[in-house]
């Protein structure tokens, strides 16, 4: 099992800028990618960027493109998610995921970071 905790959330003006990150612990070997994604209320689960665990290929939500930038320390088990231009649609709970490639489904989750942009 890996469990995955998320922290750097917060409450930002429009424009600027926040870096999640999210610590892998437990059994990580085997880890394929590593995603996050959020939810507003009322809304539904999006995937906002993903990045694969070797290799480093990325994944963009048009709606993030070129604001957000995904990454990754393989050393320390941890992937960033670099936020900025923020706006208020941005606003959501930012969960963290990790999809180990053997089942074509995300397979852990963590728990939250909440990210809120005022205008």
């Amino acid at each position: 099992q890996v469990q995955l905790v998320e922290s750097g959330g917060g409450l930002v003006q429009a424009g600027g800028s926040l870096r999640l990150s999210c610590a892998a612990t437990g059994s990580t070997f085997g880890t394929n990618r590593m995603g996050w994604f959020r939810q507003a209320p009322g809304k539904e689960r999006e995937l906002v960027a993903s990045i694969n665990w070797v290799g480093g290929s990325t994944y963009y939500a048009n709606s993030v493109k070129s604001r957000f930038t995904i990454s990754r320390d393989n050393a320390k088990n941890t992937v960033y998610l670099q936020m900025n231009s923020l706006k208020p649609e941005d606003t959501a709970s930012y969960y963290c995921a990790a999809d180990r490639g053997r089942s074509g489904r995300w397979d852990y989750w963590g728990r939250g970071t909440q990210v809120t942009v005022s205008s």
